[in-house]
């Protein structure tokens, strides 16, 4: 009985990048730290309790995901398409709330202690269905014909309009964008589809079809004078904060916007902008660690990807690796002053119990795919 269960555990760990997971786990552990320090200036430990819990069930649903062949689970596709549907339809039921943006983005379930945020979610379940149908296309079609493109074109419409409509979360709606384009363009969609919707971006600019307050925000970048108390001010401050980190920071605990007892100095610390955090404590050298780290994680994800047995496998993880890309990118560049602040948060590093839970999950099922990169064979 011994035996048996000991050969059951060593497959169970040979079906788990051990790696990925622990690449995973250090950059979580280190985000429960930084937002320990992030929120010390609330005297209360709950989010980072919030925080550890969601670590230890994010890791439980990695090793069990870990087990789950995703060519069986992609057969189910429409189902899943469904799920993802629906929990952007429950923003518009009671138990969606909004933020403190006004952004509808939040479910609130009576049985559960946090808020779940859909979006974290649908990335799931766009990232499986995407997969499915580009490789079914490929297959079956021509990937590249106007037929194919208006069917997965409908597909992100479908998601991207119907969860901007309801929650007005325009950060989350642009990592579906990010995700269908990458999956898009490794799965063999041809590159004059991706000039055309570049033109076509420009063209609403030109128009003046995207709201004024977003294009502001992308105006400020180039002129940090342009609106300095209002749409610059959260990256003004995130700036100070860096630059008085230097090399090294001025310790763990000790930085003196992200320590202020006041919100207003190191605004939304532990969320959007805990990268500033890390800056300002632990200087260039704690930004280039982290960096590091989660450059680590991405990698990764790519390199099961191009060792994957199928070509679905592959673009699921290409679809999980692009969603920690878009948020890196994106959510340092706020910090930095060269993105526009859109509420996307640092994967694995920032507090957020739903995302860090999808996260894991996301990768369990890379891990899976890893653990299936050889042929029977050989295995």
């Amino acid at each position: 009985m011994l035996r048996r269960s000991r050969e059951l555990f060593a497959d169970f760990l040979r079906q788990t990048d051990l790696v990925l997971l622990a690449l995973c786990a250090a950059a979580s552990l280190f985000g429960v730290l930084m937002v320990a320090s992030a929120t010390r200036y609330m005297h209360t430990w709950r989010l980072v309790a919030v925080q550890s819990v969601a670590l230890l069930l994010g890791v439980v649903l990695y090793l069990v995901i870990s087990q789950i062949d995703l060519s069986d689970l992609c057969k189910y596709w429409k189902w899943i398409f469904l799920v993802g549907v629906a929990f952007i339809l429950l923003l518009v039921t009671p138990l969606g709330i909004a933020d403190n943006t006004g952004n509808r983005a939040w479910l609130d379930f009576p049985f559960l202690p946090v808020k779940v945020q859909p979006a974290e979610i649908v990335k799931l379940t766009l990232t499986l269905v995407l997969a499915k149908q580009l490789v079914w296309l490929k297959e079956n079609r021509d990937l590249s014909s106007i037929p194919s493109v208006l069917f997965l074109a409908a597909h992100l419409g479908v998601i991207f309009v119907l969860y901007y409509k309801v929650s007005s979360d325009m950060g989350s709606a642009l990592v579906f964008l990010f995700i269908f384009a990458c999956m898009c363009f490794v799965g063999g969609v041809a590159l004059r589809w991706f000039l055309l919707g570049g033109l076509a971006f420009w063209a609403m600019w030109d128009l003046n079809k995207i709201p004024s307050y977003m294009k502001l925000r992308f105006q400020v970048l180039f002129d940090h004078s342009l609106d300095p108390q209002d749409t610059g001010w959260q990256q003004t401050r995130s700036l100070m904060a860096l630059g008085s980190g230097k090399l090294t920071g001025q310790g763990l605990f000790h930085g003196t916007q992200t320590q202020s007892e006041y919100s207003s100095a190191l605004p939304n610390r532990h969320t959007d902008f805990i990268f500033t955090v890390i800056g300002e404590e632990l200087g260039l050298l704690g930004c280039i660690l982290t960096l590091a780290l989660l450059t680590a994680i991405i990698v990764r994800c790519v390199w099961v990807a191009r060792h994957a047995k199928t070509s679905l496998e592959g673009l699921v993880c290409i679809g999980v690796a692009s969603v920690v890309i878009f948020q890196v990118i994106v959510n340092v560049g706020m910090c930095l002053f060269v993105m526009p602040v859109i509420g996307l948060t640092l994967p694995f590093i920032s507090y957020g119990g739903s995302s860090l839970v999808m996260l894991f999950m996301s990768m369990g099922m890379v891990s899976g795919v890893q653990g299936r990169s050889k042929p029977d064979w050989l295995r």
